[in-house]
């Protein structure tokens, strides 16, 4: 079982997994509407959460109390990797009289109960130690400067990173040696910088495994990949000088600890959604573009590998092997998800979570949970538990006068569920299958009458494989690249045209295929004006030949389109009177 935890007006209480789904007995329900807080440790064994009361902590698989903890105020909570120590944050206040308030970060020895070490953190952002996953390190941000904590003896600093106005830093996930990426803005015309190092060597730039500068970022995401090889950094501007785009200006850097790095080229302009790691670290999706947006999988060399096209969609999930992606669109857009199959690169299922505020896969690859959470939306607050291949397995709705904050899943270690086969039929479900209405588009009353026609703003991009073909080195071109191709071919075209022409001769005429091929012969009937009837006459013709050739390509034409075609024959019979009149 992996019970999803739900908070809430209802309270706190666990939901057994698949296939029961019947509410836990062994975590028994704290009906109290204050639960600000709740965590569960890595491996999910221990479940801590505060109910305005008090921290209490729980082993989940014995249900057992092992500790309680008198911080009411508490409203984040964190374990250590190894379950060695609890973390709780309160916010910070001065007292009436303006002196320094008291320590809000306290670090708890899970095994004595004891508090360790506790510390002032007035801000929530970051508020969090992190711990390498052994926990032999763990780092904190203090006054622009990261201080290293070994074996989690808290009395003594064992190390420092200082450079100048240590914003954020990230510790790499796995086994030792540990890595440190640290970010530091620019200031005074300097560039902001990215550094990747290896604990404890801090000896200067020198001593930098990786550096990556850039002159547009207010703000950084630095993400690790599993195997901690490399970084993705994305960096932010709050504002886009050129007006271009609401939410500022964002690119996408790639370090490797090796020391290479390489700003990762999106074929889309636009904002950048959101970027993911695949667990083989070895490929990364990024989902940007003004919208609809594109969706592209890169290798380590930051080569496209797959590109699925351009469609709803503001966010990428890895299932935990990785076998499986899902591309959606949450938050402003209607919930649409695209379930892809990452081996062969196959559409699994495509189904839609509308009102969406929450997604997560469950430990087990297999199942996934979307939620209405407040206070994003205070409306048909709930839950629904799927199979990938699109069945809903479950799905609860909170009463309309309650609310429902957050949903999610007991976590489990790597290698706790083996990897399953991929498939592609609908698991058998007795909810029924969750079918969206079709939006219907708005239609002003003086055409409700008439014909429906298509009118997209723009045409979706189809999904292209990006890997070299065998037998062929051309890397897939892009669209642009397409557009240029194509004109220098049209024109090459031209001037071979243009140079058998003139080998020809002026009195010699093509033999036409068809009325519109025998354009411009070199002929003039010597009356002006007829002339020029003849020559408006052929461009008229060569037009509706273009059109033909768009409608017989799929293309829906408009209706004065359509009318231009229809006119041909009379246009066709007025040229040949007129060619017979010379």
């Amino acid at each position: 079982l992996f019970p999803p935890a739900v908070r809430g007006s209802e309270g706190l209480y666990m939901v057994n997994g698949p296939p029961s789904f019947t509410e836990s007995v062994a975590f028994q329900r704290d009906s109290g509407k204050n639960c600000k807080a709740v965590a569960f440790s890595k491996d999910g064994s221990l479940f801590a959460w505060c109910n305005g009361e008090k921290v209490n902590v729980v082993n989940v698989t014995r249900a057992e109390l092992l500790h309680s903890f008198d911080l009411p105020k508490t409203v984040c909570l964190e374990f250590s990797p190894k379950n060695n120590v609890l973390a709780t944050w309160q916010s910070y206040a001065t007292a009436k009289d303006g002196t320094a308030g008291v320590p809000n970060l306290q670090l708890h020895d899970l095994r004595t109960g004891k508090c360790l070490k506790s510390f002032v953190q007035k801000k929530m952002q970051n508020w969090c130690p992190c711990w390498a996953d052994d926990e032999s390190i763990c780092a904190r941000n203090v006054n622009n400067e990261v201080h290293f904590f070994e074996n989690n003896n808290f009395n003594t600093i064992a190390n420092k990173l200082h450079l100048q106005k240590v914003s954020d830093f990230v510790l790499s996930p796995g086994a030792q040696p540990t890595k440190v990426a640290v970010y530091v803005p620019g200031s005074k015309g300097a560039p902001s910088f990215v550094r990747l190092y290896q604990y404890p060597n801090f000896g200067g730039p020198q001593s930098a495994l990786a550096n990556k500068s850039f002159f547009k970022a207010d703000k950084v995401t630095m993400l690790w990949n599993k195997k901690a090889t490399a970084v993705l950094v994305v960096a932010s501007t709050e504002v886009d000088k050129s007006g271009a785009s609401y939410y500022g200006e964002q690119t996408l850097h790639y370090l490797a600890a090796s020391g290479e790095s390489a700003v990762v080229q999106l074929p889309k302009n636009g904002p950048i959604y959101d970027v993911a790691w695949s667990p083989n670290s070895v490929e990364f999706c990024a989902v940007y573009g003004f919208m609809p947006a594109k969706a592209t999988v890169f290798n380590l060399k930051c080569d496209p590998v797959f590109d699925f096209g351009t469609g709803p969609r503001n966010a990428a999930y890895y299932s935990p092997h990785g076998h499986i992606l899902v591309l959606a669109g949450f938050g402003n857009l209607r919930g649409q998800m695209e379930v892809w199959d990452v081996k062969n690169y196959k559409l699994i299922s495509k189904p839609v979570a509308s009102d969406s505020t929450y997604f997560a896969w469950c430990p087990d690859g297999e199942h996934i949970v979307t939620a209405t959470c407040a206070p994003r939306l205070r409306v048909s607050n709930g839950y629904k538990i799927w199979h990938y291949t699109g069945s809903v397995l479950h799905a609860y709705e909170v009463p309309s006068d309650e609310e429902m904050w957050q949903v999610f899943w007991q976590p489990f270690l790597d290698g706790v569920f083996p990897e399953r086969a991929v498939r592609y039929q609908a698991v058998p479900s007795e909810l029924p299958r969750a079918e969206p209405r079709p939006a219907q588009a708005y239609r002003p009353p003086a055409l409700r009458n008439r014909p429906v026609t298509s009118s997209k703003l723009h045409e979706d991009e189809p999904p292209q494989n990006m890997k070299p073909q065998p037998g062929g080195s051309d890397r897939p071109l892009s669209k642009t690249a397409l557009k240029n191709q194509r004109k220098h071919e049209a024109k090459k075209a031209a001037k071979q045209e243009a140079k058998a022409d003139a080998h020809q001769g002026p009195a010699q005429v093509k033999t036409p295929e068809n009325a519109l091929q025998s354009t411009a012969p070199a002929v003039t009937t010597g009356d002006p004006e007829v002339d020029k009837k003849i020559k408006n006459l052929k461009k008229k013709l060569k037009a509706i030949e273009q059109l033909k050739e768009q409608a017989a390509a799929g293309k829906q034409l408009e209706k004065n389109q359509v009318e231009k075609i229809q006119k041909e024959a009379a246009l066709l019979k007025e040229l040949e009177d007129l060619e017979l009149s010379v």
